[in-house]
């Protein structure tokens, strides 16, 4: 089932005017929640920051959060999902094809609907492997709008090098990876960029640091460059689909040694912590 314009629908009868400003400009904003056992993961996080988006892009909601949310958690109910995700996009609407803003009360158009996934527990276990790129994105990553073709093209040259991941830079200074946030831990004190406007201020990578917090790691949210990222002694992102995951190779060469290291893996199982029982039905 898809929710498109204001009803529920199957997903055959589900489609996009060749005029959305989602098809045509990448106008919009999206999320995506997590599911365990039935239930959201960090809603309100997600819901703030969807919140935050439109607002940075002068996008008014279709709906007050509570019904976004009633909808989010009808999708579940209609889907019986157990585990797995809730995609929703909210775009500035239908008209006719122009730079500008469209007409005042041209209504955005909001799409959610729910994916099976599962957890990514062998690799998570194993680690994967990443190559660095320079990060050529535009200059506002901290709005989760829909114009993602940087982290597209990103991704597509992990897939051709045989890698999982890229790792990103500005002249050096390391941002984040294609899709995550990505944290590095050298002589014990855990290093992440901090939440500016050239990263995405991931909800897990919020989670994470809170959870390193109570556990005693020391964190520091600033710049860090290729080269403390070649000397750490470990590496891993941070994501809503890939949780806490452990990079034990990047651009060929072993990360520490060559193994998932010992605060990842602590904040690893602090995270599953986190993670609701399933719902009784």
């Amino acid at each position: 089932m898809i929710w498109m314009d204001d009803r529920f629908m199957p997903e055959s009868e589900a489609s996009v005017s060749y005029l959305d400003r989602g098809y045509c400009f990448g106008d919009g904003i999206y999320e995506m929640i997590r599911v365990y056992g039935g239930r959201l993961y960090e809603p309100s996080a997600h819901y703030e920051r969807l919140e935050r988006s439109a607002a940075e892009i002068k996008l008014s909601l279709p709906y007050p959060i509570e019904e976004i949310n009633r909808i989010v958690l009808e999708l579940l109910k209609r889907e019986r999902l157990e585990e797995g995700t809730v995609y929703m996009q909210i775009t500035r609407g239908v008209a006719p094809r122009a730079h500008g803003f469209p007409a005042p009360g041209t209504k955005p158009v909001l799409m959610a609907y729910c994916g099976a996934v599962k957890r990514p527990v062998e690799a998570m276990a194993a680690g994967i492997s990443a190559i660095t790129r320079p990060d050529v994105r535009w200059l506002r990553c901290d709005i989760k709008s829909l114009n993602l073709l940087g982290s597209v093209l990103a991704k597509q040259e992990a897939v051709e090098a045989g890698a999982d991941d890229v790792i990103l830079h500005r002249d050096g200074i390391i941002t984040e990876c294609s899709a995550s946030n990505l944290m590095i831990v050298k002589d014990g004190v855990l290093l992440t960029h901090p939440a500016n406007h050239l990263i995405l201020n991931g909800i897990t990578r919020a989670v994470v640091l809170e959870l390193a917090r109570k556990l005693n790691i020391p964190a520091i949210e600033r710049p860090f460059t290729l080269q403390e990222l070649t000397a750490a002694d470990e590496a891993f992102l941070t994501s809503t689909i890939m949780e806490v995951m452990p990079i034990v190779r990047i651009d060929g060469s072993p990360v520490g040694d060559g193994l998932p290291g010992s605060i990842t893996r602590k904040l690893q199982r602090a995270f599953e912590d986190t993670i609701p029982s399933p719902q009784r039905r």
